[in-house]
């Protein structure tokens, strides 16, 4: 296996002026791929480079990725504080108290005194089940609620206070979400989590979240191609089939999934990658530090965005909901 340096992996800038790798590892592939597989790719990662880990109570893996956390450790591969591991509390925990329980649960399963970077996961407690179908619905699920956030997100700051992590973040958002909360927030969040791809680039959002010292970071940065059967929609997009990336691939000759990658970065987003083969996350790695896209390519792309995203969250509806546009305030925005 062929490691990275360090020095050529490119970096982004947190509102304390610390830098992360601006390209990091995903381990949310639950649906397809055990616990073992993951947490191997893991370690195959961090030997890769890799020192950027996304985690989540919801993926199932997290003791998993403990173990290897450890080991890498261990091994010599790393040294803690070089990596910078993210978790995120799932719906069913945003109670008070819960968001605490969760963290501190995750903490334990990735054998860690601290946690980097900590999200929220979905900006409200519509609980569904891992693996569900995606017409299934929880008749206790509700709208948007600022108050119901607000109690999940004190319990955030908490976490940062109390120094069982370091920052923290929300994911899955839309700017009125956060024009309600942000004035809120005694400590404010370092991260946006958000679906960025070729083909969904959230122009507005991503501006927004950069103008607020919120780092980007991409889930779905290759168009998710392995994503649930759940969250297919017939008129999706595939962005490693659009041509434009596909003419640029040629181009460069390389696979259209590392052109997805290589503008991910350059735009200033952090995409998380998800792959438990080795061939392809060492050159989803290494593709961000040489032969980048001109100019004329990177224009190419952000003409060419389809405006499709591709995980709707439709699980989240609550009765009542006309379809998924309702909970990115496409409708209107709700809340009480």
């Amino acid at each position: 296996m062929t490691k990275i340096e360090q020095t050529k992996i490119p970096r982004r800038i947190l509102y304390s002026g610390e830098s992360i790798p601006a390209i990091g590892l995903g381990t949310f592939g639950s649906d397809k791929y055990g616990a073992e597989q993951i947490s191997e790719a893991v370690y195959g990662g961090i030997r890769a480079g890799y020192r950027l880990i996304d985690c989540a109570a919801v993926y199932q893996n997290e003791a998993q990725i403990g173990e290897v956390l450890e080991r890498a450790v261990a091994d010599g591969l790393v040294k803690r504080e070089e990596l910078f591991i993210t978790s995120k509390v799932w719906n069913d925990m945003h109670g008070e108290g819960q968001v605490l329980e969760s963290c501190k649960k995750s903490l334990q399963d990735l054998k860690l005194s601290q946690i980097d970077l900590y999200f929220v996961h979905w900006p409200f407690p519509n609980y569904h089940a891992p693996g569900c179908d995606g017409d299934s619905r929880n008749p206790d699920s509700r709208p948007f609620s600022v108050e119901e956030f607000m109690v999940a997100w004190r319990q955030c700051e908490q976490l940062v206070e109390e120094g069982l992590v370091r920052y923290i973040g929300m994911s899955n958002m839309t700017i009125p979400k956060l024009e309600a909360v942000l004035p809120l927030c005694r400590i404010k969040p370092a991260a946006l989590e958000m679906e960025l791809h070729p083909a969904f680039q959230q122009p507005e959002l991503f501006d927004y979240a950069v103008s607020h010292q919120m780092v980007p970071i991409g889930f779905c940065p290759l168009g998710s191609p392995s994503r649930p059967e759940r969250d297919r929609t017939p008129e999706d997009v595939a962005a490693t089939q659009m041509p434009e990336v596909v003419e640029i691939a040629a181009a460069h000759g390389i696979h259209p999934a590392l052109v997805c990658l290589k503008w991910a970065v350059q735009r200033g987003q952090v995409p998380i990658p998800f792959s438990v083969k080795e061939p392809q996350y060492t050159s989803n790695l290494a593709c961000v530090t040489e032969d980048p896209l001109t100019d004329e390519e990177m224009e190419r792309i952000q003409n060419a965005d389809r405006h499709c995203r591709l995980v709707k969250g439709q699980v989240f509806l609550w009765p009542g909901a006309k379809s998924w546009e309702d909970l990115w305030d496409i409708n209107g925005y709700i809340t009480k």
